[in-house]
């Protein structure tokens, strides 16, 4: 079980952890479409927009809420995926912001996201994150705090294994070449739009969802 900061907890005060059982959705709601940002950012990590220009966490997720709710979790849901997010920026050394947009460029926040699989080698990438091996809810909502924090505890681990490789520091060009290795496995750094089979914008899209973009 994750034990929840002093933050957390503050936050959670402000949404119920009641622990009812998961909610089967209708299945045209398990499906989940995203949109690309209104600017198409390609070239280096320089390109991008700098840390000074994003949105507090508090920010972000206060923006992003209501993509959540539609996309399929409950307002419980939500409260737990925020406790989740701090928790694991937290202990396992990742910016809040960050997961936030990995999050809503994978899931919109959804916690019943169906599960994929990669193309080639079938590997199943799965939950909130949308990451290999992970645990997942399809089409399912109304989880548990351990569930969701399951969920966002392994994508953030996938995240920070790709912060490393690219020099583990908070700053633009480790995270943004982080999320192209997030996304792709390997990192074109001449050209972070470059998806090498991938999503050619997904860093692109995430940096506008730090930025103030929500789709």
């Amino acid at each position: 079980m994750v034990t929840l900061n002093l933050l957390a907890l503050a936050t959670a005060s402000l949404f119920s952890l009641g622990t009812a059982a998961p909610t089967a959705l209708p299945l045209n709601m398990t499906d989940v479409s995203i949109q690309s940002a209104p600017q198409f950012i390609s070239g280096p990590w320089q390109n991008f927009p700098s840390m000074s220009s994003w949105l507090t966490f508090d920010q972000m997720f206060g923006a992003n809420q209501n993509s959540m709710s539609q996309s399929g979790s409950t307002w419980d849901d939500i409260g737990r995926i925020n406790v989740a997010i701090r928790n694991a920026a937290a202990s396992i050394g990742v910016d809040e912001r960050v997961i936030l947009g990995i999050i809503m460029q994978e899931s919109h926040g959804y916690v019943g996201v169906q599960t994929t699989f990669s193309p080639g080698e079938g590997i199943p990438t799965a939950g909130i994150m949308q990451c290999s091996n992970c645990q997942g809810f399809p089409g399912q909502n109304g989880l548990s705090q351990d569930q969701i924090s399951a969920m966002v505890n392994g994508g953030t681990t996938h995240f920070k294994a790709n912060l490393e490789d690219r020099g583990n520091n908070w700053n633009e060009q480790s995270i943004y070449e982080a999320l192209r290795e997030y996304n792709s496995g390997s990192v074109d750094a001449s050209n972070l739009s470059n998806g090498l089979g991938a999503t050619d914008s997904y860093v692109s899209d995430i940096s506008q969802r730090l930025t103030g973009w929500v789709d």
